[in-house]
């Protein structure tokens, strides 16, 4: 029997992701992997001075956020090729992310748990974050509106069974109904 890897996407910036991602990782007994955590926990061994490139899909990633990329699946790989059912966690936008999730089918079965709330909210809470923790700037830049509208997010399309949660005010649907999509066989 294989293990389930739970993907929680959805835009960047303040939709929930990380917060939920952790509630289901409690919920489930497994871990949670967010990208963005181990981009953070990178930044500390970054020379001092470095700047993340901006939030742009247009342009390249810089270095980091480049072997976060790759670090990430690895460590999803590792952790679900030993038999662990765990939570990943990130933006997962369309054609970028794929390739790597693809490769994950072999060694899971893949649930996606879709984060959705309205931009006001979300640059909301961005902006919020922003301020409470001023150490995640060293790690990623703000993702301003007009980007968010310039570039609309795409969600990954793969063969997988997903869920829309509205992170607006708690979860909807609840994170019951969540667990009990994510055990369906």
């Amino acid at each position: 029997m294989l293990p389930t890897l739970i993907v929680v996407s959805g835009p960047p910036g303040g939709y929930g992701k990380t917060t939920l991602a952790h509630e289901i990782a409690r919920a489930v007994g497994c871990p949670a992997i967010c990208r963005d955590e181990i981009k953070e926990g990178m930044v500390h061994a970054t020379p001092p001075g470095f700047e993340p490139a901006p939030a742009d899909p247009r342009t390249p990633a810089d270095p980091l956020t480049q072997k976060t990329f790759t670090v990430f699946f690895d460590v999803l790989a590792l952790l679900l090729g030993s038999g662990a059912t765990l939570v990943a966690e990130a933006a997962f936008q369309g054609p970028k992310w794929r390739p790597g999730l693809e490769r994950l089918a072999e060694l899971a079965k893949i649930r996606i748990v879709r984060c959705i709330v309205d931009p006001a909210t979300a640059n909301e809470r961005n902006a919020r974050r922003a301020a409470q923790n001023p150490r995640r700037a060293r790690a990623h830049p703000p993702t301003p509106g007009p980007l968010r509208t310039a570039h609309p997010y795409q969600p990954i399309t793969i063969g997988a069974p997903s869920l829309s949660v509205d992170t607006t005010d708690g979860y909807n649907p609840g994170l019951a109904d969540i667990v009990a999509f994510l055990d369906r066989r």
